[in-house]
């Protein structure tokens, strides 16, 4: 098929003509959701390509590499394994080959200021059990929030995490009357902080909780308590270790994709969506034109229509909804071993609530900020040195603009070492050897992630899962989105679950 289009390659507005392809698609970024999308669209018959601006894919996945030491870059928790080996399933391979994995026992060791220390289990009568000893949290109370956790993602979780929101087909469905029936009023108009304080007895379990809402970057005392769910997929369904890393799932999830013939072209920079009438048409990257008849976005939408479409006006709708909050990294090569900590680790705040006042409302650092440490040197050799461990150090962080980073990296180094030593008991500064940082502003650079949002928008409101962007422009035929910033959210399963969505819409090749 050969049809006149315009093109403004090179600035220069001129007639071009385009061979359409009917079998090409396109996926701007090799996050998970892109690299997901790719390899469902390749199983549906389209000749598919990946543009990713960066040297290696897997988006915020990456990893670092120093004098010995291996940071993951990125994601550091790999729950619900079940969506990446459905990807594998339906490409007909075996995952072993690519990617293995282990359950881990103890999804997060929890350090409170008061001295206490919680191991939650990944078997829930072990955790409950805990609870009950280390905080004086009744067991039943901790059993029964679990089993409505499972209750309400199974009703209500499986049909809005795994269907477009915004097709009727979807409120059609059988079971959306008994997820409705599901949906108690706690859950919408309560806050999850509000909806924990009903459920738990001490301060300390309500805290461990309300710690949910920070996996797609909101704040508990706004959230609804509908996000009580979350815990489920981590204390209920499990807490798994990937071998060799998290760069590990990316890494699979390529080379699975390369096998079923997408290609990966990388330092490939988009610099627009092409489109015709309300058609898309292609891409234009590095200055050269390629046709496609489906493109898919795994871009932040925000950043889609500012910067690929030159749509300001959507741009600016999209941000009336709060940006997820972001976070620092300290990535430190530590000479000595912990044997006090876990993979998983949380230094908790003393004023929580307050600390997310700083994060949401007066986007600053907090003085006492939660601190969270993930060293998978305790899972396998090879990730740090003998003798050593790969600490990656993550603060919440504020979706914020105009910062001195150099001031605020210097100022949070400070106050997180002066917490994890007197927590620890132990001089936490003199163990470090190796040292790299993340900041707020390097997550956007990398990933065009708006003021470095790890999520796109928040669910600070009842509403929210109602106003993140659809997995499609309803008036531009042939534009679809998926990942983080976009239905049904962020974190790598829901990517996954979005890629699902997104391969649902497109039509399949016709043989």
């Amino acid at each position: 098929m050969v049809q006149d289009s315009f093109s403004t390659v090179g600035g220069t507005f001129k007639k071009i003509r385009i061979r359409m392809t009917a079998d090409k698609a396109i996926v701007i970024g090799a996050g998970i959701g892109g690299i997901a999308t790719a390899i469902r669209l390749a199983n549906k018959g389209y000749a598919v390509e990946v543009h990713e601006k960066n040297e290696v894919g897997g988006g915020k996945l990456y990893l670092i590499e120093k004098n010995g030491y291996r940071f993951d870059a990125g994601p550091s928790l790999f729950t619900q394994p079940a969506n990446l080996e459905e990807l594998f399933e339906l490409s007909e391979e075996d995952i072993e080959p690519f990617f293995e994995y282990q359950k881990v026992d103890i999804a997060c060791r929890y350090f409170y200021e008061n001295g206490k220390i919680v191991n939650a289990h990944t078997d829930p009568k072990a955790f409950a059990s805990e609870m009950e000893s280390v905080l004086q949290e009744p067991a039943q109370n901790v059993l029964a929030y679990l089993k409505d956790a499972e209750k309400v993602y199974e009703k209500v979780g499986t049909i809005f995490l795994n269907h477009s929101l915004h097709k009727a087909a979807t409120w059609l469905h059988p079971r959306v009357i008994d997820a409705l029936k599901a949906v108690r009023w706690q859950y919408l108009f309560k806050t999850l902080d509000g909806f924990n304080r009903k459920a738990f007895q001490t301060d300390e379990a309500v805290q461990l909780f309300n710690r949910f809402a920070t996996y797609n970057g909101s704040n508990p005392y706004s959230a609804p308590g509908m996000l009580s769910l979350i815990p489920h997929l981590e204390q209920n369904q499990g807490t798994f270790y990937p071998k060799g890393g998290m760069i590990s799932i990316p890494k699979a999830m390529m080379a699975l994709a390369e096998k079923k013939g997408v290609r990966f072209v990388l330092n490939s920079k988009v610099e627009k969506i092409v489109k015709e009438g309300n058609k898309v048409v292609g891409i234009e990257a590095n200055g050269r034109f390629l046709p496609a008849q489906v493109v898919v976005s795994n871009v932040d939408a925000y950043y889609t229509y500012l910067q690929l479409l030159s749509d300001e006006k959507a741009a600016k709708q999209i941000l009336k909804n709060e940006r997820s909050s972001s976070a620092l990294i300290f990535y430190w090569g530590m000479k000595k071993e912990f044997p006090e900590l876990h993979l998983h680790n949380i230094f908790f705040s003393k004023n929580y609530q307050e600390e997310f006042d700083h994060l949401f409302r007066y986007k600053k650092f907090y003085a006492d900020p939660t601190v969270y440490v993930n060293i998978t040197s305790k899972m396998e050799g090879g990730q740090a040195p003998e003798g050593g461990e790969n600490w990656f150090v993550m603060v919440n962080a504020p979706a914020m603009s105009g910062a001195d980073w150099n001031k605020e990296v210097a100022s949070l180094k400070e106050q997180v070492l002066k917490k994890l030593s007197r927590m620890l008991g132990k001089d936490v500064a003199a163990a470090i050897e190796v040292e790299e940082v993340l900041t707020p502003a390097g997550i956007q650079s990398r990933t065009d992630s708006y003021l470095g949002s790890l999520y796109g928008t928040s669910s600070n409101s009842k509403w929210a899962a109602f106003l993140r962007h659809p997995n499609w422009k309803d008036t531009l035929k042939g534009l679809y989105f998926t990942g983080g910033s976009v239905h049904p959210g962020g974190g790598i399963p829901l990517c996954l679950k979005s890629a699902a969505i997104v391969s649902e819409l497109i039509p399949p090749i016709k043989s």
